[in-house]
């Protein structure tokens, strides 16, 4: 695996936006709050946080999320 810690996290956050603002929820978390969980998390566990596979792979979900601006 060539990603990051935060580069990881970074990802995860763009696609919590993502569909936290296409169907939102009064109880999903903020971002930040997001943020501050999966930086709790050993790399294992954001890599199982994906949901990346033999279907979608860590590579094609970087592809995705991996550039997307959190700011």
């Amino acid at each position: 695996m060539n990603y990051t810690k935060a580069q990881l996290i970074d990802a995860l956050v763009a696609e919590w936006i993502y569909l936290c603002h296409d169907d939102p929820d009064p109880d999903d978390q903020t971002p930040e709050e997001y943020r501050e969980d999966l930086i709790e998390m050993t790399l294992e566990e954001l890599v199982e946080e994906t949901g990346t596979g033999e279907g979608y792979t860590l590579d094609e979900w970087m592809e995705n999320w991996g550039d997307v601006p959190v700011d």
